[in-house]
């Protein structure tokens, strides 16, 4: 017997966006210094959400001089004042929730299901996480009376736009820090609803300012010579040229980039554990992660087992409406990312890997794609070495455990990892070899603000969350 999902829409009616939105300088909202603007559009229905300003090099400028000059009342606050000011932002975000989480499936394509119960809890978790930590910044193991840097430039991507800026902002303002942070292009409007959240909760004028604007913003910000510290999540290749601007300046500098994670598993692990944890790895947020498990590694004596359940598990995936409740894998965040995922997966069947994808309709407007697989694979086709960033998986094989590890390590990347055994010896040893900055065993995609998280190679420096997450933002 088969069961059909009747449609079960979120409503739009719970989040209402304005038709065009300024930069946030100063705890106020103002034009462009030039007036440009640009569209931002829901990629589920290429419906143009709102028409949002375009920031200039000046603007850039007088939001850094209103966090500077916001720095010196706000890194005098005792920590606990400073923790009050955090909590009361992630009441609110736990208030506005709902209408929080239907904004970023709207200008995201995300599934509310995952905007809802991942991102959204997350967010709020890592604001009173920090909002601990700023009264006891002593004992964080940084030496006595940690002072901050001063004002951090902040850019943050499309991906998880909310969460990334929780992971940016909290541990920056819980040690005392102004910033100026920068959104994604694509997904602009929950960094603006953020800063609506800040005036509501009170927090003093020049302490977090928004500005949006393409790449030259993002440029403006980072070369900015009264910034003191620059956080970015993105691209291995733009972080490479911020890693180069910054070079021969004092400018602290912290990266977190993509990633090509490993999912290995043994052939003691649970079968039908090992596939969820395998969907959740790759098609969660419709792989729009840089920790996604997208190279499968799995032990060649249950190959045939493994594949025939994870093929029947995908079969089962609904792709479609982000705002329906029902949906597993939502929009293409772009048609640029979009176009580039197509050319990939062209260049994996051309190069003689064996593409297989489940019966899929796809909604006629907007940015899709399946859910796919590969296999056949072998690690010189690009599908094995370069981050696709869909909902693509490719499938590797290997023998012996030293094996596994030799391919899960020949990557430039070192962002993550999964471990999929019964055998704690197993995993333990597994563990101690992969060059990952994160490691999942028996389960994947799993966070916790408490945590630090980042990688090493060309998945960047630095660790974001947790203890760790405080050195980047003081002075030790």
């Amino acid at each position: 017997m088969t069961f059909d999902y009747a449609p079960a829409p979120e409503s739009r009616a719970v989040v209402d966006i304005a038709p065009s939105y300024g930069l946030f300088i100063d705890g106020e909202f103002a034009p462009a210094s030039d007036g440009k603007v640009f569209k931002t559009v829901s990629p589920s229905s290429e419906e143009v959400l709102s028409e949002v300003a375009q920031a200039h090099a000046d603007d850039v400028d007088r939001a850094v001089k209103a966090a500077r000059k916001a720095f010196e009342k706000w890194s005098a606050l005792p920590g606990a004042e400073r923790a009050k000011y955090l909590f009361r932002i992630a009441r609110i975000i736990q208030e506005r929730s709902r209408e929080l989480a239907v904004l970023e499936s709207l200008d995201n394509g995300k599934p509310i299901r995952e905007s809802r119960d991942a991102d959204l809890p997350l967010v709020a978790a890592h604001f009173f996480y920090y909002a601990g930590w700023a009264d006891k910044l002593d004992h964080a193991g940084y030496g006595p009376n940690p002072r901050p840097l001063g004002v951090a430039g902040q850019v943050i991507p499309w991906n998880f736009p909310l969460l990334m800026l929780a992971w940016k902002i909290a541990p920056a303002l819980a040690t005392g820090n102004t910033v100026v942070l920068k959104p994604a292009e694509t997904t602009p409007l929950s960094a603006l609803f953020f800063a609506d959240i800040c005036r509501q909760a009170g927090l003093p004028k020049g302490v977090v300012n928004i500005i949006t604007g393409d790449g030259s913003t993002g440029a403006a910000l980072v070369a900015h010579p009264d910034i003191n510290k620059v956080a970015f999540t993105g691209s291995t290749e733009v972080g490479k040229a911020i890693a180069r601007t910054v070079a021969g300046t004092d400018k602290k500098l912290t990266l977190e980039l993509g990633g090509k994670a490993a999912n290995i598993v043994f052939d003691d692990a649970p079968i039908d554990q090992a596939v969820e944890g395998i969907v959740n790895g790759i098609f969660f947020n419709q792989g729009h992660v840089c920790c996604a498990g997208s190279r499968l590694l799995v032990q060649e004596s249950v190959q045939d087992e493994l594949l025939d359940a994870l093929k029947r598990r995908m079969q089962t995936l609904r792709v479609g409406d982000p705002l329906d409740k029902n949906t597993d894998i939502g929009a293409i965040n772009s048609a640029e990312q979009l176009a580039r995922i197509t050319a990939l997966v062209e260049a994996g069947e051309a190069e003689g890997a064996e593409r297989w994808a489940p019966a899929c309709e796809l909604p006629g407007s907007g940015y899709w794609f399946a859910p796919t697989l590969f296999t056949g694979v072998t690690q010189a086709h690009r599908i094995a070495r370069e981050e696709i960033f869909g909902p693509v998986l490719s499938v590797l094989t290997f023998r012996t455990p030293a094996e596994a590890v030799e391919k899960a390590n020949n990557t430039p990347y070192g962002l993550s990892a999964g471990i999929w055994t019964e055998k704690g010896s197993r995993m333990l040893w597994t563990a101690s070899k992969l060059r990952a900055g994160v490691i999942w065993s028996n389960t994947f995609n799993k966070f916790d603000p408490a945590s630090p998280f980042g990688g090493y190679k060309e998945s960047g420096f630095g660790r974001e969350g947790g203890r760790h997450g405080l050195e980047a933002y003081l002075n030790v």
